[in-house]
């Protein structure tokens, strides 16, 4: 019970603090609605606008009490995901292309407690911006509660420019220490600000290994993955969120045992139903295997957006030992050339960059062989450079069946910047014309530049904050803009710290 009611004062706590960031503290003075409370509207009538943006807040009366977040967004669709913790009742959407002009209706689905609710917005327009209202119906209520209006991007063809936001390393479950919950509040309220097309999480979101592994259970697991959505809420009711596996998740194959009662599947079961991450269908490609007690993992995958080739990847499904921190006492790897992406995901991924006709490739994992530190200094080994410690190439005799080590399959088929999290700091390296890019937190307020050692080259900045892309034509921008709250006097809130232009490569 107390897990809950803190979850719901969080809940109120992030809604309200954006409330008040977005409109300034109030409404307008002439407002036929007040900006302190939802409005309940009656059920005859589903379409009337609302005057005022409000806040969802927290209450036991005539409020809804949960969260919800996109994904999986298409040139015609998009998912929303919605969930509350102790609330049951039933819940409708509202869109159209005009802001409080709502000409469209998802049917009403039911909303079960604790129970996550996908709702597939099918047959829209692509390169389109819709505008969208959710509405709750408490299960002993004969009234709606109105949501405030949001809005949504859907894919955009070749020759439109547009805009993607990612952010490193959150770690919600370190408080005290690399988190400040009012600093990563911000960060996601400046992101959502730009109104990226989508939101990129670039892994150690979810971190579950800090759990007694003698005492887990699928609820502690299970909270992991909840604590994250109201703040991510913040952010995933306007931008679809992509997640990055991280080594903190323990989201990874060596942990499965052949029954549903393993870390692997709770966190991946966990990851899947409380965020709509993609299948492969006609227009995302990614992991066909189907794992027993989890279906299909979607933990890797691809899609075109714009001029852009956007792929995740990730290791740790893949390889059959622990890939960095381990759990619950498994023995270590023997060696480095143990951790592997596999063939499957190699295949699709050298498919994947061959076949694309995209002007700009974008590459995503959480680190360089999901382990170790620094970027360009760790990437002439094993399966992504190729060499062994001692500098030997041993790349044929390990991966015989592989053409090219990592590395140098992205720099054949021309990507132009590889993004990684783990290490908590922002730097930008390049080699071979590869620009390796390592993410800042977006939530440690000692603005540190953690393992800053371990890069040896390239322009480093301090934590925390997000980076924005912006996709045009003729280039693309990467932007580092710092976060700050209004005690930190020594720095400014969305200040630039770095920007640096890409160029096609065509």
């Amino acid at each position: 019970m107390d897990q809950v009611l803190n979850l719901r004062r969080l809940c109120a706590s992030l809604c309200t603090f954006a409330f008040l960031t977005a409109c300034g503290g109030g409404g307008s003075s002439n407002s036929a609605v007040s900006a302190s409370e939802p409005v309940p509207i009656s059920t005859t009538s589903p379409s009337q606008p609302v005057a005022t943006p409000m806040p969802i807040e927290v209450s036991s009366n005539g409020v809804f009490n949960g969260t919800w977040v996109m994904g999986s967004p298409t040139s015609d669709a998009v998912v929303f995901n919605v969930h509350s913790a102790d609330q049951a009742g039933s819940v409708a959407l509202d869109f159209g292309v005009n802001s409080l002009q709502y000409d469209q209706q998802l049917p009403t689905a039911a909303l079960q407690m604790d129970k996550p609710l996908e709702l597939r917005l099918q047959n829209l327009k692509p390169a389109t911006r819709y505008f969208y209202r959710l509405r709750y119906q408490a299960s002993n209520s004969k009234e709606w509660v109105l949501m405030p209006e949001y809005e949504f991007q859907t894919a955009k063809p070749p020759g439109q420019s547009f805009v993607f936001a990612i952010q490193g390393d959150s770690h919600p479950e370190r408080l005290k220490t690399q988190f400040d919950a009012d600093l990563y509040k911000r960060t996601l309220l400046r992101a959502a600000a730009d109104k990226p097309d989508f939101y990129i999480l670039s892994g150690d979101d979810f971190s579950v290994d800090t759990l007694n592994p003698a005492t887990i259970t699928a609820t502690q697991v299970r909270e992991r993955y909840t604590l994250q959505r109201p703040y991510l809420s913040l952010i995933g009711r306007t931008s679809p969120l992509f997640l990055v596996n991280g080594n903190h998740e323990q989201a990874a194959r060596y942990l499965l045992d052949g029954t549903p009662n393993n870390v692997a599947v709770w966190a991946q079961n966990s990851r899947n139903s409380l965020y709509s991450q993609p299948a492969p269908d006609t227009f995302y490609s990614g992991n066909l295997e189907q794992v027993p007690f989890i279906g299909l993992l979607r933990n890797y995958f691809a899609w075109t957006w714009g001029d852009a080739l956007f792929v995740v990847i990730d290791p740790y499904w893949a390889s059959p030992v622990a890939v960095d921190n381990q759990f619950g006492g498994v023995s270590k790897r023997q060696s480095m050339w143990d951790v592997t992406h596999g063939d499957a995901q190699y295949n699709w991924l050298k498919r994947t960059l061959e076949q694309s006709k995209a002007k700009y490739k974008f590459v995503f994992a959480h680190h360089v062989m999901g382990t170790g530190r620094g970027a360009v200094e760790v990437s002439t080994n094993y399966e992504w450079g190729g060499k062994d410690p001692k500098g030997q190439t041993t790349f044929a005799k390990e991966r015989p069946n592989w053409e090219l080590p990592i590395h140098d399959l992205m720099v054949k088929n021309k990507v132009s910047i590889f993004f990684q999290g783990h290490d908590h700091i922002f730097c930008t390296q390049e080699r071979d014309g590869l620009i390796y890019q390592s993410m800042p937190n977006p939530a440690d307020d000692t603005f540190s530049m953690f393992n800053s050692d371990a890069y040896k080259s390239g322009v480093k900045a301090p934590n925390s904050g997000h980076v924005r892309v912006t996709v045009a034509p003729s280039q693309a921008k990467v932007e580092y803009f710092l976060a700050a709250r209004s005690k930190d006097t020594d720095r400014k809130n969305m200040s630039l710290a770095h920007s640096y232009v890409v160029k096609p490569k065509v």
